[in-house]
Formats: C-alpha cells, structure tokens, sequence
C-alpha cells in the first residue's frame, strides 16, 4: 500500500466517532450511555477486498492455540513457541494481508469500535458480574469469541476467548482477567490501525529476497524464526536490544557460526562499563577472564590503562570463551553495518521472562544450538545437534563457514496477520511507530503543498 493508501485511511479515522461518543441517537456507532458499538459484521457484508477484524483475528481456536506455560529448557521452550502457530511473521505476502486487516480495522473505527472494560470490572468463573456481557462483546467484536456466545457469566468459553486474545497479543496465556490483558482489551481501535500503518510503512521501505530458507527476528515480538519452504520449522525465544540501546532492522546474510567464541568488547561498553567496573574493582578483567590488548593484539598491563572513561579506548578487551563468556558457546556470524549479531548467552535464565529487552543491541537467542545446527544441516550434513554439542565440549574456538549464505531480516513490527488471518499485536516498545507516522504525514504534507504550489500548475501545462 502507498502513503496516500494510509493517509487515506487516516483521514476516515478522522471523520470517525471517538469511542466513547454518540454518532447520533441511532446510530450503528453509538456507545454514549452505556450502549456498546454493534458487533463487527458479517464476512458478507464487509468492504470488498478487505478483510473482517472478527474473521482477521482467531476466531477459529485452531488459529491461535493457547500459549504453553513457561518451560525449563530451552528445548521446552523453542518447542512450545513453535506450537503456536507454523506461520511465518514475515514473508512475501505479509505487507498485503496487513493492508487488508488495516482497511477492516479502519471499517470496524467507523462503526463505533469496541468497548471500554471500567478498569474496576472483576471477573470470576461461573459468578455473574455487571460487566460479563460488555466482556462478551468486547471480545467478539475483535473476533476472539463466537458470535452465539455474547450472552452469560464468565466461563470456560469467555476463558478460552481470552487465551485467544493473550496469545494474539504477546500476552501469558491464563485465561484470566490479569492487569496487562485489561489494558490490551482496552487499547482503541484508532491505535491499533496506527501499528498497522506504521508497520506496513516499514515492510514498504525493505528490500528482504526471501529464500527458500531465511530467519526473521521481529523485535517487538521477541522472538526469531527460521522458515523454509514458508513455514515456520523453528521459532526461539530471543532477548533483544533494551529501550535506551534498542536494537536496529536489518537486512543482512547468516555466513556462519563460531562455536566457544571469544567476544571483542565493544569501544562503547569499554569505555563506560567497563571503565567503570576498573575503577572501583582493579580485578574486575581478571574475574571476567578479560584481557586488554594494543592495535597489535599484543597483551596489556591493564593497570597501565587509562580507565576515566574520559576518552575512546585506544585498546580492545577480549574476554576469553567458556562458561563465563557473554556470548556463551554459539555465535551466528552476519555482517552488517551496526556490528550486531545473533548469539548464545552465560545467563540462560533470563529466557524465561515475558519481558526480554535486555541487551545492549545484539539478539541472544534461545536453544541456540538448534538454531545452529539448522543453518548447517542443508549444506553440512555432519554438523547435526550431536556434533556441535560435542565440538563445544571440547572448549576449542572453531569457525564454521556457511557453505550457502541464509538471508536473515531483524524487523520491527508491533502489528501483523499470518495466512491464517490471524492479526497479532505488539507494544511499541521503542516508541517507533508515532516517529514512523509522524514523519510519513509530513513528507506528504510537503508533497501535498508543492503539488497545490501555482508553480508545480504552470510546470505541468
């Protein structure tokens, strides 16, 4: 979709009633004294060639299986994520489908939205509640629950329609009513068409050739993917730039893995943490199995280095492979402009949160072995799981070169459908889609201007 496409959407969000508001006193969109806006319509009588939100989202539970509690090995955990769903994030068809499902969001803004749930409502299985049929059709107008279901208490049906929405959402899959799933329930409609103009403006600006085989990282998400044939065969919890380093998009090819790798500290984390670290604990690089060496490689004295953190370091500090190494035993080589990588971690643990930016802009990847052994197995068939286990016992540094290069993509979408046309939602957690659209409305501000100016008429005749 073009920028006029979304500008065009922009401006019917304009002219649409705020929820909350009466569009009239009949009205389809009318929510003003208590009245809920009307449940999403049929598929028949949707816009041609959009897509409706209550066939866009899971209405079908198979197309959004419940999310599995967090595991205890990394092999529980890549499992898991793959149950949920075999489609792929990102692939050629991605920019499309989020077009048709911010067309249908656009739709459902005219018509009124959806409810607000009061932020006091309680919700108890089996006991009825002021608020359950508002709960109802909330969650039915998004598609999560049936429409011969918007009536009665809080049961196993309105439970299952929550898991529904949570896994949609990137949320724990309890069923329940906890405090993150209220706020997701009650994010507008109008900001959810925003993540998905934001990210369709994204996918517009890539240039990604897709191969038969490639992995995509979605920041926001949180997670990677390793797809072939255009399905999802592979899919790892990942910890990803923290909100003061976020981590950046980009396009770039998997070369090969190192496996018990050595890690170059960068000049940046030199000269403040690790500085830092110097000057209250002169032992800290002993501890850390870290060495400091001149543009030679040449070992340092480290108590001959200038540690104020005053200046770029005219040195490099390596730390040493094995257990304490923060690279862990796999690195993913991938050349690219910003010096990040993909990698194995010393602190494993940190997989389990929901939460997991955490790092300072490279992607530490969970059961990353398996990741590893993936990218060789088409080409090197006797580097299976096995094999790299054993080569990583051993403690030597080895480089294994990628006979094919992989394609790789770090992307950043808070908002998207799968083929199954299930839309999934993300917080924008570095506040890049309100820049994103901000920026895009005045780049077309400013076309817009020049096309009205008297001198772009007299060119044109």
């Amino acid at each position: 979709m073009r920028r006029m496409t979304i500008l065009a959407i922009a401006t019917m969000l304009a002219t649409a009633p705020a929820l909350g508001q009466s569009a009239g006193p009949t009205g389809a969109g009318n929510t003003g004294a208590g009245t809920a806006p009307l449940p999403a319509k049929p598929p028949a009588s949707a816009p041609a060639g959009t897509t409706n939100p209550a066939h866009a989202m899971p209405a079908n539970p198979a197309h959004a299986t419940a999310a599995k509690p967090a595991a205890s090995t990394p092999e529980q955990r890549s499992a898991a994520a793959l149950a949920l769903s075999h489609e792929p994030t990102y692939d050629e068809g991605t920019a499309q489908r989020i077009k048709e499902a911010a067309l249908s969001y656009s739709d459902l803004a005219v018509r009124g939205g959806w409810p607000m749930i009061p932020a006091d409502a309680k919700f108890a299985p089996g006991v009825a509640g002021p608020n359950d049929d508002l709960l109802r059709q909330r969650l039915l107008i998004s598609g999560d629950l049936a429409a011969d279901k918007a009536n009665g208490p809080f049961d196993d049906t309105v439970a299952e329609a929550i898991k529904r929405f949570q896994v949609r959402h990137g949320l724990a899959s309890t069923g329940t009513m906890t405090p993150r799933t209220l706020a997701a329930l009650n994010v507008p409609v109008q900001k959810r068409i925003k993540q998905l103009e934001a990210s369709l403006e994204r996918l517009q600006n890539m240039n990604f050739a897709f191969g038969q085989r490639y992995v995509v990282v979605n920041l926001p998400a949180t997670f990677a993917e390793a797809v072939e044939n255009d399905q999802v065969v592979r899919r790892y919890r990942v910890i990803v730039g923290k909100t003061e380093k976020p981590s950046p998009t980009l396009i770039a090819e998997i070369t090969g893995v190192v496996l018990n790798p050595t890690w170059t500290v960068p000049s940046s984390i030199a000269k403040t943490e690790i500085s830092a670290h110097m000057r209250k604990d002169p032992g800290y690089l002993s501890r850390m199995h870290m060495e400091v060496l001149d543009g030679h490689d040449n070992p340092i004295d480290p108590h001959a280095v200038d540690w104020s953190g005053a200046h770029t370091p005219n040195f490099t500090v390596r730390q040493q492979n094995g257990a304490w190494n923060a690279l862990g035993a796999v690195k993913i080589d991938m050349p690219n402009p910003y010096s990040v990588y993909m990698h194995d971690t010393n602190q494993r643990n940190l997989f389990s949160d929901d939460y997991r930016f955490d790092s300072h802009g490279c992607s530490r990847v969970d059961n990353v072995r398996d990741l590893a052994a993936w990218l060789l197995q088409e080409e090197m068939a006797k580097w299976n799981r096995a094999a790299i286990d054993a080569a990583i016992a051993t403690g030597q540094h080895q480089e294994i070169a990628l006979p094919k290069k992989v394609p790789v993509a770090w992307i950043y979408l808070t908002a998207w459908m799968t083929k199954d046309q299930t839309v999934q939602f993300r917080n924008d957690i570095y506040d890049q889609d309100e820049q994103l659209l901000e920026a895009t409305a005045e780049e077309a501000a400013f076309f817009n201007q020049a096309a009205n100016h008297p001198l772009t008429a007299h060119l044109a005749q």
